[in-house]
């Protein structure tokens, strides 16, 4: 019965992920690797993208390099990004 009550809670759970929000004139690039995956995602200016539902790690287009676990609201501008 407790087995079945902690499957059925982590089911329901909400997946935490990240947003990340690109608040720069032009197109930013951010190399994202999660589970050992490499992929390369394109924000358009004022555009916004959910990523790394189970944490991950992102390369900015200035070279910074941040883990994120879920959860967080990341903003880039200038090509830097505040973490919130």
């Amino acid at each position: 019965m407790i087995m079945m009550l902690l499957v059925s809670a982590a089911m329901t759970a909400p997946a935490m992920a990240a947003t990340v929000t690109n608040k720069d004139a032009d197109t930013q690039v951010l190399v994202v690797v999660e589970d050992g995956n490499r992929a390369e995602i394109a924000l358009e200016p004022g555009s916004t993208e959910t990523i790394c539902p189970s944490g991950c790690f992102v390369t900015l287009p200035n070279g910074d390099r941040i883990a994120l676990n879920g959860g967080e609201d990341v903003e880039i501008q200038g090509g830097s990004a505040s973490v919130k």
